[in-house]
């Protein structure tokens, strides 16, 4: 079994199956902003950062703070409205989860929503307890800073090479890669494996039950070919 203590995951893309009504949100606030929609690609690009970040990146013409709080509130409102029931887990995360609990892991998220986004979805899982830790981007600073990385690990006691991230997007990898942390890439979110293996991540998966395989010391079933690096 790898020597690891602490498991950080990424929520969106990662852990929950909820791409697409970000990616509708961005597209019914710029609708009501009179705004030019972005692409889905460009909309998927930018998942990860902080809400005012990822604005300004889809938007740089955007000088106004108001402007941006403006958007930032319309998205908001009409992600709400599409989240009425809890975005789906991904394949084998729930029962992945039980068994890292289980197996002695201290568990966390470091995530890109917002606390009360963050807190809604767990909420709705019955999870508000669920994880040992959790960071949020309105908290501390947003991906890629590793700011709420060095929060978690001062909050756990557990040293930087004793924790890895989990994560879907350049982002979560570049922020853990900066925190002097491992990464895992995840290839079924926001972004593809060919995008996230320039950040050197110890192991990308296709299927989240390979990382209980991998952390087991078990060749994972679903992996890219090649994808495993490292020991």
């Amino acid at each position: 079994m790898r020597d690891y203590q602490l498991l950080i995951f990424d929520w969106d893309g990662t852990l929950a199956d909820s791409i697409s009504r970000i990616v509708e949100s961005m597209h019914r606030a710029t609708d009501a902003f009179s705004l030019p929609r972005c692409s889905d690609d460009q909309v998927r690009g930018i998942i990860g950062l902080a809400l005012p970040e990822a604005i300004r990146v889809l938007y740089p013409q955007m000088h106004s703070d108001a402007d941006v709080a403006r958007l930032r509130e319309l998205y908001s409102v009409h992600y709400r409205a599409l989240d009425v029931e809890p975005s789906p887990l991904f394949y084998g995360v729930e029962e992945s989860l039980a068994a890292f609990r289980e197996q002695g892991y201290q568990l966390a998220v470091a995530t890109g929503k917002a606390r009360p986004g963050l807190q809604r979805a767990l909420a709705g899982r019955g999870w508000l307890d669920y994880f040992d830790y959790s960071r949020c981007a309105d908290e501390t600073a947003s991906k890629p800073d590793p700011l709420m990385l060095h929060e978690i690990l001062e909050q756990s006691g557990v040293s930087a090479e004793r924790a890895i991230m989990v994560g879907d997007s350049t982002f979560d990898l570049l922020m853990a890669q900066r925190a002097g942390m491992d990464s895992v890439a995840v290839g079924y979110g926001a972004q593809p494996l060919e995008m996230l293996r320039p950040c050197k991540p110890v192991l990308e998966v296709d299927c989240f039950t390979d990382l209980a395989a991998w952390l087991a010391g078990q060749v994972p079933k679903c992996s890219v070919e090649g994808g495993v690096h490292g020991g």
